[in-house]
C-alpha cells in the first residue's frame, strides 16, 4: 500500500571541498547550475511532487543557506543545525528526526540536477512506486552509462523484483544512486549515536529485503565538482537547444 508521503529531508549541510574554489564563499548548494541555486533545482523537485514540509540541515556558511530558504513561501521549511557537528547523511537525518517524525520522508542531496518530463519527475514517480508494506527504503537509481559528471563503477544492481543488490566485489554495477530516496525513519531506531552514513540504514533495509529502487528514465546530473558543474550546465544548454529546433 503507497502512503501519503508530504515531508521531506533535504541534505545541504556539507563542506563541499571537491567544490573549490566554488565553495570559498558560499555551501555548495547555492551554486547556480542554469541561473538557480542547486538548493532551488532541488527544493522545486519536492514542491512540484507535493510535498509540503521540509527540513533542511546547514553546517557550513548556515547563516547564508538559512537565508535564502527564508525567501521561498511554497513549502514549509524548518532547520536542523549542524553548526556544531557535521553529522553526515545518516546521523543528518536522526539529528532531524524529531522535526522529521515517524513515517516514509522524501529524501534528497542537494549536488544533482534532473531533467524530466511530467511522467518522468523523480520525487512524484517515487511517491506513485512506494509501498509502505514492503519497503523500508526506496532509492531512485539512473544507468550508469547514462550519468553526467560522474565516472564511478556504480552501486547497485536490481533483482527481478526491483529489490536492491550491492556491487560488492564486482568491478562494476549498472546503476548509480541518484541522491533522491523514500527512506522510513523508523529505520533509525537503534542508530548510532553521532554521524554516520545512510548506508548503515541501507544495509538494515538490505538484511531484511525491504531495499529497492526504481530507475530514473530522464537526465541526471550529478553536480559534485567544478568538471561536473561545467557538464552540466553544457548539457543543459543542448537539451535547451534540441527543445528552440
Amino acid at each position: 500500500m503507497s502512503g501519503a508521503v508530504d515531508t521531506a529531508m533535504v541534505l545541504a549541510a556539507g563542506l563541499g571541498t571537491r567544490m573549490r574554489p566554488l565553495t570559498e564563499d558560499r555551501p555548495k548548494p547555492l551554486i547556480e547550475v542554469a541561473g538557480r541555486a542547486l538548493l532551488d533545482h532541488a527544493l522545486d523537485e519536492l514542491a512540484a511532487s507535493g510535498v509540503r514540509r521540509a527540513v533542511v540541515n546547514v553546517h557550513y556558511l548556515a547563516d547564508m543557506t538559512e537565508a535564502h530558504v527564508a525567501a521561498r513561501s511554497d513549502l514549509d521549511i524548518l532547520i536542523s543545525d549542524e553548526r556544531n557537528e557535521l553529522m553526515e547523511t545518516g546521523g543528518g537525518l536522526a539529528k532531524a528526526r524529531p522535526l522529521l517524525g515517524d513515517g516514509p520522508v522524501l529524501c534528497t542531496n542537494t549536488d544533482q540536477v534532473f531533467v524530466s518530463t511530467p511522467e518522468e519527475r523523480p520525487a512524484a514517480r517515487l511517491k506513485a512506486a512506494f509501498d509502505a508494506d514492503s519497503m523500508d527504503a526506496l532509492l531512485l537509481l539512473q544507468r550508469r552509462e547514462e550519468t553526467s559528471g560522474y565516472d564511478g563503477p556504480g552501486d547497485f544492481d536490481l533483482d527481478d523484483k526491483n529489490r536492491l543488490v550491492r556491487r560488492g566485489e564486482a568491478a562494476s554495477a549498472p546503476y548509480v544512486f541518484t541522491g533522491v530516496q523514500i527512506i522510513d525513519t523508523r529505520l533509525l531506531d537503534g542508530a548510532p549515536a553521532g554521524p554516520f552514513s545512510t548506508n548503515v540504514l541501507w544495509n538494515k533495509a538490505l538484511e531484511r529485503g525491504r531495499l529497492f529502487g526504481i530507475v530514473h528514465e530522464g537526465a541526471w546530473m550529478h553536480v559534485g565538482s567544478p568538471a561536473g558543474l561545467k557538464d552540466a550546465e553544457a548539457r543543459l544548454a543542448a537539451l535547451r537547444d534540441d527543445r528552440r529546433n
